[in-house]
């Protein structure tokens, strides 16, 4: 086993670590002051990455080059855009979650595109920027219960239904929807669309006040008798009751891990930020059993160890879709492993830094804030724990709950 990074994306990652450290921490916290309002500083750093992604699209790093990496059955082991992406995101969310997730072009629906859609689609799409609308009033984790429908009329469909909590939902040009073709068909019946803002029917409801993330935008959106093109369905239009809503469910395989890759990259920078805080007064010594230092140098030795259980998950599962091998159960994995690491590590470094860590003078509690999202969204940490416990006992949805 190679346990070190391609040397083709050392580049990638030393350059999304300098624009972590230069660009996005220096503007960090007035971005989360100034909640809601578009750090435009990320546009040329959009192009810049545009550009750079009209490369080998193997050695991308955009959301939307994710599940690009040849075909099935192709000979000899890749590293391809799905790892560039997650090398990347760890990078950049070193820097700012909620600034990645507000690069243009870089949104969570993009990657639904890449993973699900046509070729003519993938081209027709090209350039915009798409944000996923899954979650509903009275539909969160289960995304088996989406009410949103979709029905036919002639070459169009008509969506009528309300989505919360769409990530960059008002800055992206166009929203990767799901919705249900029938209700009475359970699961099967859910699809995904792309509607672009400006389609009659699409109107902005609010944008939410969150605890943390606050430079991305959150937005609820509604839907009434809104026409999409019947060509803006990614995936095959047929109800196939035997595949479920695989087609669906197939862009978490490419971006649980992505969201993983993000709690990785979150919780690096607390751990990082912490030991040098308390350099003066802790002394790492990987050499001694963890018996022989102190309580605080035995909590970053744990730190240290469930962080890199997660990295390696995260890097494992990004490294399947690159292959062509199934990872559905190794996303759900490193994401539930990730989120909550993540997320319990920034809350310690934190702690653990004392009033540095609960004042604005330090980044510690922001990080801990932005954490928390990437425990919940794309599935929740109970969710992923359901669907590895029914994957691995072979057991239906309906028989574990």
């Amino acid at each position: 086993m190679n346990l070190e990074i391609p040397k083709k994306f050392r580049s990638l990652v030393n350059n999304a670590h300098q624009v972590a450290a230069g660009t996005f921490r220096p503007i960090s916290r007035y971005y989360d002051r100034h909640e809601h309002e578009r750090p435009r500083e990320l546009d040329m750093l959009a192009s810049i990455l545009d550009g750079f992604n009209e490369g080998d699209p193997s050695n991308s790093a955009g959301a939307a080059t994710t599940g690009a990496s040849g075909e099935a059955g192709t000979e000899g082991v890749r590293n391809g855009s799905n790892m560039g992406v997650c090398l990347g995101a760890m990078e950049l969310c070193y820097g700012d979650v909620a600034l990645m997730l507000s690069l243009p072009r870089q949104g969570l629906g993009n990657a639904a595109i890449s993973a699900v859609a046509t070729d003519e689609q993938k081209q027709r799409f090209e350039g915009k920027w798409a944000a996923m609308a899954i979650t509903e009033p009275g539909c969160g984790s289960d995304s088996g219960a989406i009410r949103t429908t979709a029905r036919r009329e002639g070459d169009e469909y008509v969506l009528n239904g309300e989505k919360i909590y769409v990530t960059a939902g008002e800055r992206a040009d166009c929203v990767v929807v799901w919705a249900t073709l029938d209700p009475s068909m359970g699961k099967a019946a859910i699809k995904s669309f792309v509607v672009e803002w400006g389609t009659p029917g699409m109107e902005l409801a609010r944008l939410e006040k969150k605890l943390g993330i606050r430079a991305s935008d959150t937005a609820a959106i509604h839907f009434q008798d809104c026409r999409v093109p019947a060509e803006n369905l990614l995936g095959s239009p047929e109800i196939d009751t035997s595949k479920g809503f695989a087609g669906a469910m197939q862009t978490f395989d490419n971006t649980r891990p992505l969201v993983a890759a993000m709690a990785v990259g979150c919780g690096r920078a607390a751990l990082e930020r912490l030991k040098e805080l308390l350099a003066d007064q802790v002394n790492l010594d990987y050499g001694q059993p963890v018996d022989n230092g102190s309580a605080v140098e035995a909590e970053i030795y744990r730190m240290e160890a469930e962080w890199e259980a997660a990295y390696w998950l995260t890097v494992r599962a990004a490294w399947m879709a690159d292959n062509h091998q199934p990872n559905s159960v190794q996303a759900s994995m490193c994401k539930a492993k990730a989120g909550r690491v993540g997320n319990w590590i920034t809350l310690r470094c934190a702690e653990l830094a004392g009033t540095l860590g609960y004042s604005e003078e330090e980044l510690l509690e922001k990080w801990a804030r932005d954490s928390k999202i990437l425990d919940i969204f794309e599935g929740t940490q109970q969710i992923q724990n359901l669907i590895i416990a029914r994957r691995l006992l072979g057991l239906s949805s309906s028989e574990l709950r």
